[in-house]
């Protein structure tokens, strides 16, 4: 397995471009990954990396290596998870990308109910609000509701979002209520910055959009949702949040003629990773989990 184990610290360096960090993934010293490195670059007698004493980047030949490599070594997982599937077990280790909000309220939830069922898997979950190209960036899987796509990963929808347009009643009582969608041009808006300031609004006319030069920009779903409870301005908020607080009174929702696109939450999987038992049997979980869409928040 010397090469395995080789092919494993090339390719986690060329991810971290860092000996340090690879090492600290792989639970070993830097030097043995420096080692495992040299070997490949004397097995194929070309350099993988131009070092500096401060920095480390791939060479042409490293490039082109690197994606050789990590099909080989998806090969060799899918051989190795096949035989843990065997014994009953799923073995391994899970990148993942989930959103922030959303990743806090539920999704976190649900991942670590999947690794009190299968204890063996070992997981690494970081939360990132933009769009994540996990063919590129080295994750199994990316959990999101944007709309991107990208060649080589399949898009795998898990549930819809519903989204509400929402304002406090102090807010419409200083300000007025729209009647149309152009009158949000005259009233402050507060926008989620993930999903953009460009409204669409689907209404008895058809489609209406409006580019908005909001007075709030957040990443942040629930600040969005208090800064919306406080009367700062009228929002589009996810249904999951926006439930409870439309239900006791607390937020209006807005031009109820016009509705706001349902977006898809989605997993981007690398194709070649769809191979894994671990990552088909994860996908599965969470297709099962939110089958019934997403309950509100305080109901959760």
């Amino acid at each position: 397995m010397d090469l395995y184990e080789n092919f494993k610290a090339f390719v986690n360096a060329a991810e971290s471009n860092s000996f340090s960090a690879a090492a600290r993934k792989l639970d070993v010293v830097p030097s043995v990954i420096a080692k495992r490195v040299q070997d490949l670059e004397k097995r194929i007698q070309a350099p993988l990396f131009l070092r500096t004493t401060r920095s480390m980047e791939l060479t042409d030949v490293g490039e082109r290596y690197l994606t050789e490599v990590k099909s080989l070594l998806i090969d060799t997982e899918n051989v190795l998870n096949g035989l843990s599937k065997n014994r009953g077990n799923l073995e391994g280790h899970i990148k993942i990308k989930i959103p922030g909000t959303l990743g806090q309220l539920y999704l976190s939830r649900l991942l670590h109910k999947f690794m009190q069922i299968h204890p063996h898997l070992h997981f690494e979950i970081l939360q990132e609000d933009r769009s994540v190209n996990p063919l590129e960036e080295g994750f199994d899987l990316a959990l999101g509701a944007l709309p991107e796509s990208y060649g080589g990963v399949q898009d795998i929808p898990l549930c819809a979002l519903d989204r509400h347009l929402c304002a406090s009643p102090s807010y419409l009582q200083l300000h007025g209520t729209p009647a149309q969608p152009s009158d949000l041009y005259t009233l402050d808006t507060l926008v989620y910055a993930t999903t953009g300031s460009r409204w669409q609004l689907l209404g008895p006319q058809g489609t209406v959009i409006l580019d908005l030069k909001p007075k709030l920009r957040t990443t942040d779903g629930t600040g969005l949702l208090q800064a919306t409870r406080q009367g700062m301005g009228i929002a589009v908020i996810a249904a999951y949040l926006s439930d409870p607080d439309l239900q006791k009174g607390q937020l209006i929702q807005v031009l109820p003629d016009y509705h706001i696109p349902q977006i898809w939450l989605k997993a981007l999987v690398p194709e070649r990773r769809l191979q894994l038992p671990r990552i088909r049997e994860l996908i599965e979980f969470l297709q099962h989990q939110l089958s019934a869409g997403l309950k509100p928040m305080e109901q959760a």
